[in-house]
């Protein structure tokens, strides 16, 4: 008895202590977007083809592909044009395809989803003939409003692995705000992962390579969630406070498993525990877990790991380039 009041103890502790900067969460926590994407209605309904439309709601990745593979340019402009809202987010159309539908949220946006806190994924370098894919999956409190800190992250990190390689600012889920006991727990882990897993399988059918997933706090807790349906290269998280796994064999992926974590980085301070649902397991940095971890003792802040300058981000281009 006294050993499950300590782990509950502790995963109650989680709560207080997983999150960054933001304040006190709502008791019913963050809503997940749900239902279809707005004018997914009149996109089933158009026959103007003489063909089906894809369902986004069933529809593969591959389907959605062979789909756009059977258009004229003629009709992926129009499709594009009428349609901006479901082409711009449908996993498995070209990715030119995906960024004229997207324009007006910015150049190279892969996708775009304005519904609640907003979605968004956005590309640095030159995706359709990169030798070298990566994806960076955020943490807490990243949504449309706060999303200029990941795209500077994956614009230091190509800068820093050079210009074969393309690198996605995917803020494609929604993440805890604030403290509280969404970051406790894997609710919005699991719906962040099923879209992780989709997206990952778009730039499969795309031709693109296998990616090096790059996950930030709780970004670490989907990619953990994900590892098991990804055709992942690598994953590299940092400042994690578990994967929902006890060791990298749990993961379930053929994927090379990366981990660091700063003295400075208050997740230090997080219990690595999961009970009754709280907390996200074993730490990624400790031996047991089976990761190749990565030095930071030069890393000043939990944000700080794609600073310009620090082991860390040395060791992710490097990592991507496949030198490591």
């Amino acid at each position: 008895m006294r050993r499950f009041m300590t782990l509950l103890t502790t995963a109650v502790l989680t709560t207080l202590l997983v999150g960054s900067t933001g304040g006190w969460a709502s008791a019913s926590g963050e809503r997940v977007p749900g239902g279809p994407l707005p004018g997914t209605a009149a996109w089933l309904a158009d026959d103007s083809l003489g063909k089906k439309l894809p369902d986004p709601a069933t529809a593969t990745p591959s389907d959605v592909a062979a789909f756009f593979a059977s258009l004229t340019g003629a009709q992926r402009q129009r499709l594009i044009e009428d349609h901006p809202t479901v082409v711009g987010n449908l996993d498995g159309v070209p990715v030119k395809v995906r960024y004229q539908a997207n324009a007006s949220a910015g150049e190279q946006v892969l996708a775009y989803d304005p519904r609640g806190r907003g979605l968004i994924a956005r590309v640095v370098g030159d995706l359709e003939n990169a030798a070298r894919v990566s994806v960076i999956v955020p943490g807490s409190d990243i949504d449309i409003s706060t999303f200029d800190r990941t795209a500077r992250w994956a614009a230091d990190l190509q800068e820093e692995a050079g210009e074969d390689t393309a690198v996605i600012a995917w803020a494609g889920y929604t993440t805890p705000s604030g403290i509280g006991l969404d970051l406790a727990t894997g609710r919005l882990a699991e719906a962040g992962a099923e879209r992780l897993n989709r997206f990952t399988e778009g730039l499969d059918v795309a031709g693109l390579p296998s990616p090096s997933l790059f996950c930030h706090s709780y970004g670490s807790v989907v990619c953990g969630l994900a590892a098991s349906d990804t055709d992942a290269r690598d994953i590299v998280v940092m400042g994690s406070p578990g994967m929902r796994a006890d060791d990298v064999t749990a993961l379930g992926t053929d994927a090379h498993v990366w981990a660091a974590r700063s003295p400075d980085d208050w997740i230090g301070r997080v219990p690595h525990v999961e009970v009754l649902g709280l907390g996200h397991g074993a730490d990624p940095t400790s031996s047991d877990f089976g990761a190749t971890v990565l030095p930071a003792d030069d890393v000043p802040a939990h944000d700080a790991y794609f600073t310009p300058g620090t082991s860390t981000l040395t060791a992710f281009a490097a990592i991507v380039d496949g030198e490591r």
